[in-house]
């Protein structure tokens, strides 16, 4: 049995720049010279408080003592002096740190500290104000009436990596109160000349990785992936997976802005043809669920994984993000973003353009014209349509209704935002397909929504996005206009190289214009972008093996879909013909009953019965080969004209 590693107790202060990205942006030369006084202001405050300095990473400075009481004295001396040093400045150029404070456990070793402890003064730290203090119940019970501190309780805080939820406090010193004479006594001070070095080294790592990023050691390293357990082989490019973005805000209500955040960044990712970037619906599978990295990057087949919260108070937006090397279990990079609701859409592009950076990806003319075109500008707008999507995502009748009126409401705010129009269309065209016409208060069977959504696909073909090129392609495939349908697809994937149903939507075309083999290679593709993938994608591959003739491997795809969305009558149609071609009569049998069962609580309709005409109506083939076998197919299966 190994020995266990020596632990101490001891009070841990962790400090770091609020909002650096934005000011390194505005202006890197005066920040970095700005934050390396302000780190030698730092060390000298907790050097006379008994604090020793235990790490330098970026922006943020570790140090540890041996009371508590020193530890908070000496964030609320930080805080004073440098409120003193900000007065003078603009407020878009003050330099503000937030300070957490956790009295815990560490580890020691190699002069540096490890643990529980450690991370939750990191973590307390990000719940802190700029130029606030966040403590945890430890040091609040601890030092209790022994300073002039005002404390509110903030709730019990669930962090990442934190087993526990930490009962977190924000300390401020009482008005008018002046803070006591340090306790400890002073250890031996390290030479200025030492500070400023770690300072320069700092900066001087930022600056040579081109972005606002550190390394944080004293984080645990993950597990590494290994690559013999990888599902798929890795691409010859660099692979990311983003993970959900926590919803740090408080409210579950919030629960859709962190999820559009994530599913932006995902899209923004996915313009630069550089990379490989896993779906959506592949990475919020794990939504909830604090997955282990190295299994979701064995899972998905990626080197790298993207996560980090969102926290929303009011118009205020904080994201915290941080990207790992499965393959190592380091953390490559992580940053802290702050802004108004307004400036949302700079700090997506932060992110997105950090990440790039740090995993060296060279933007193509093409990704830079695609990464600067913004759907819209009005916040309010996008929030109104995040909203929206959150209700279209769940794909049900009710949730339509409710998508609707957001996304109408964001074209309202901004009447050239093509993504919402986008998703009107996408919305009513779900409608017709579906036969939802009663639950959203349109006439039953009529064509009304089909014509809303060729109406919104108008709007939103003045500024096209990726989804209204799909819900193009659709339509003209049901008007047999195939190479229309495969020329909309293709469009798609122009401006999101990366969109998985962008390939299922060129896959569909290609089927049924009589390009089967060609359309395999799409679905696959898709899959291998979205590897937990929605049984509809299994609906194009079967289309496609149909189309090859590969009726075993049909079946064998097709009673996988029916079994994970009983509801898929496309696949249904299609399962049917496969068998009668098979001649496998009891297998249509069962099938028919299966169809019965759910017609009997209103699955089909007398707008769309179970006939080879309505089915060829569904399965426009081009080729009378493929349109013929599909008819035959459903009459030695039972199915009347």
């Amino acid at each position: 049995m190994e020995d266990r590693l020596p632990r101490k107790l001891a009070a841990i202060l962790y400090a770091d720049v609020a909002g650096y990205s934005r000011l390194t942006g505005e202006d890197e030369d005066a920040t970095h010279r700005r934050l390396a006084e302000y780190l030698d202001q730092i060390a000298l405050v907790i050097e006379r408080h008994g604090g020793h300095i235990m790490h330098y990473a970026g922006d943020a400075v570790l140090a540890m003592f041996e009371a508590v009481v020193d530890a908070l004295s000496c964030a609320a001396q930080i805080q004073n002096d440098l409120k003193t040093r900000n007065e003078d400045l603009p407020d878009e150029r003050k330099v503000q740190f937030r300070i957490g404070v956790n009295l815990g456990d560490v580890i020691e070793d190699r002069d540096d500290i490890y643990g529980d402890g450690v991370n939750v003064a990191a973590r307390l730290e990000s719940l802190a104000e700029p130029g606030g203090i966040c403590i945890s119940e430890s040091v609040h019970t601890a030092v209790g009436s022994k300073l002039p501190f005002d404390y509110e309780f903030m709730g019990e805080q669930e962090v990442k990596n934190i087993a526990k939820p930490v009962r977190a406090y924000s300390a401020r010193l009482k008005p008018g109160a002046t803070l006591p004479e340090p306790s400890a006594r002073p250890k031996a001070r390290r030479p200025v000349h030492h500070i400023m070095a770690a300072a320069a080294a700092a900066i001087a790592l930022v600056i040579g990785a081109g972005v606002i990023a550190w390394w944080q050691p004293w984080q645990p390293r993950e597990e590494p992936a290994s690559l013999e357990r990888m599902a798929f082989p890795l691409p010859d490019k660099p692979s990311i997976a983003v993970l959900p973005f926590e919803n740090m805000s408080g409210d579950p209500e919030q629960g859709y802005f962190a999820d559009g955040m994530t599913e932006d960044l995902i899209t923004d990712l996915s313009k630069v043809a550089g990379l490989f970037v896993i779906a959506r619906n592949s990475t919020f599978a794990y939504k909830g669920k604090s997955p282990n990295i190295r299994h979701v990057a064995e899972e998905l087949g990626v080197r790298y994984v993207l996560e980090g919260s969102v926290r929303r108070s009011g118009d205020q937006v904080r994201i915290n993000a941080q990207l790992i090397d499965a393959t190592t279990g380091g953390h490559m990079w992580a940053d802290r973003y702050d802004g108004n609701l307004k400036d949302v859409f700079g700090l997506q592009d932060e992110v997105t353009r950090n990440i790039v950076t740090v995993l060296a990806v060279q933007l193509t003319t093409s990704d830079e014209e695609r990464a600067a075109r913004k759907e819209t500008k009005n916040a309010e707008a996008y929030d109104a349509f995040l909203k929206g999507w959150g209700h279209y995502l769940r794909q049900r009748p009710d949730s339509f209704r409710m998508a609707i009126s957001h996304f109408e409401k964001a074209v309202e705010l901004d009447p050239r935002y093509g993504r919402a129009y986008a998703a009107l269309a996408a919305t009513y065209w779900e409608v017709w397909k579906r036969y939802w016409h009663k639950p959203l208060g349109l006439p039953h069977g009529t064509h009304e929504p089909r014509f809303r959504a060729e109406q919104f696909l108008a709007k939103a073909m003045q500024n096209p996005t990726p989804l209204a090129h799909q819900v193009a392609s659709a339509m003209f495939l049901h008007m047999q206009q195939h190479e229309d349908a495969i020329a909309e697809a293709q469009r798609a994937i122009a401006l999101d190289p990366n969109d998985a149903d962008s390939y299922v939507a060129l896959a569909a075309a290609l089927s049924l214009a009589g390009k089967a083999t060609e359309a395999l290679g799409w679905v696959e593709r898709a899959m291998r972008l979205n590897p937990h993938y929605p049984p509809y994608y299994l609906y194009q591959l079967g289309l496609a093996q149909f189309g090859m003739k590969e009726l075993e491997k049909t079946v064998t795809t097709l009673e996988t879909a029916t079994t994970l969305n009983p509801d898929d009558r496309w696949s249904y149609r299609l399962l049917l013909a496969t068998y009668g071609l098979l001649g496998r009569a009891e297998d249509a049998k069962s099938a028919l009953k299966a169809i019965e069962d759910r017609d009997n609580r209103g699955w089909l309709s007398a707008s769309d019965p179970l006939t080879i005409t309505t089915s060829a109506f569904w399965l426009p083939f081009k080729e009378p080969e493929d349109a013929e076998r599909l008819a035959q197919g459903l009459r030695r299966a039972g199915i009347p004209d």
